[in-house]
């Protein structure tokens, strides 16, 4: 489908593309994109509790116009074989399998090496799976977002999710990350 709004009026009729406008970009329609970057608040709020961002391990350049980390690693660097030796680090990984649980495993190993200081980490509340039971095993907090974070891509455009997020905070300071983002939702 290469024009979806040519499709909607075909199918709706043109009184209601006209009516309803432009559809928001939706998870659901299965663009194949990994490329959603997180809201500069959010990052914003982890820069407070990190006391800023060292390593980016799963960024890209456009991102870092947001999340402004001293260092990052892109898709081409393959953040996952590189040491995360790190004071503080950011991680909102690609949501597709196995990237997610690669990840998620590999920020819990660097963590409990000693490698990583403190962390957060965005991703999905899917509370079923095995990577989210991993990720909260050693979490010291855990936000729980009221809502869906809307995502934005290279455009700026927003996404809308199919399900919450979870925001994870590794590190020493749980009050602090509480201090910063109990606006977002109800804090673990």
């Amino acid at each position: 489908m290469k024009n979806l709004d040519a499709y909607r009026t075909r199918l709706y009729g043109k009184a209601y593309a006209e009516a309803f406008g432009k559809v928001h970009n939706h998870r659901a329609q299965g663009t194949g994109q990994n490329e959603w970057y997180t809201p500069a608040q959010y990052i914003e709020a982890a820069r407070l509790v990190l006391g800023g961002i060292e390593l980016d391990p799963a960024s890209s350049d456009t991102a870092q116009k947001t999340v402004q980390a001293e260092r990052y690693f892109t898709k081409a660097d393959d953040g996952l074989a590189k040491p995360w030796r790190a004071r503080s680090v950011w991680l909102n990984p690609p949501y597709s399998q196995p990237e997610i649980w690669n990840f998620v495993e590999k920020l819990i190993a660097e963590l409990t090496s000693g490698n990583v200081g403190s962390a957060i980490l965005l991703t999905h509340n899917y509370t079923d799976t095995a990577w989210f039971h991993h990720a909260e095993s050693i979490a010291a907090a855990i936000c729980f977002t009221r809502g869906r974070v809307k995502f934005v891509n290279a455009d700026g455009e927003e996404c809308a999710p199919t399900q919450g997020q979870s925001f994870f905070y590794y590190g020493t300071e749980p009050e602090k990350f509480k201090e910063h983002f109990l606006r977002y939702g109800f804090i673990r």
